[in-house]
């Protein structure tokens, strides 16, 4: 049985500057097929845009209020909401609350570093 406490991993920086912590995935669990991370975005800050070549995502914000980029196309985004990302769009969330914005994000095929690809320079914090 594998049941990971969101306490225990140590947390790393995604490609796209985002601190995760990786509860579940290949590679501590019998999950074989997705990934289940928690990322934390701090006040002020964004991750770089990206896209994902193979994995879908979804975000569901745990905690504070940001702004997400789809494509094209822009919206705010607060606790309680989900946000579908097929492969292939490219998005960027920023942190427009007071506080730490935390979600869950789940990739399936699980995340890797290879799948992601960056389209922007670091340090781009536009909104």
């Amino acid at each position: 049985m594998d049941v990971v406490n969101l306490g225990d991993p140590t947390p790393f920086k995604t490609l796209d500057g985002s601190e995760i912590v990786e509860l579940l995935a290949h590679r501590n669990s019998c999950i074989r097929n997705q990934s289940l991370a928690e990322a934390r975005v701090p006040v002020g800050g964004a991750t770089q845009a990206h896209y994902h070549r193979l994995a879908e995502e979804i975000y569901f914000i745990t905690e504070g209020r940001g702004r997400i980029r789809l494509g094209t196309e822009e919206r705010d985004v607060a606790e309680g909401d989900a946000i579908a990302i097929p492969p292939g769009t490219i998005h960027k969330l920023w942190n427009t609350g007071q506080g730490i914005l935390r979600l869950l994000c789940c990739c399936a095929p699980a995340y890797q570093h290879a799948d992601t690809v960056l389209t922007e320079t670091p340090g781009s914090n536009r909104l």
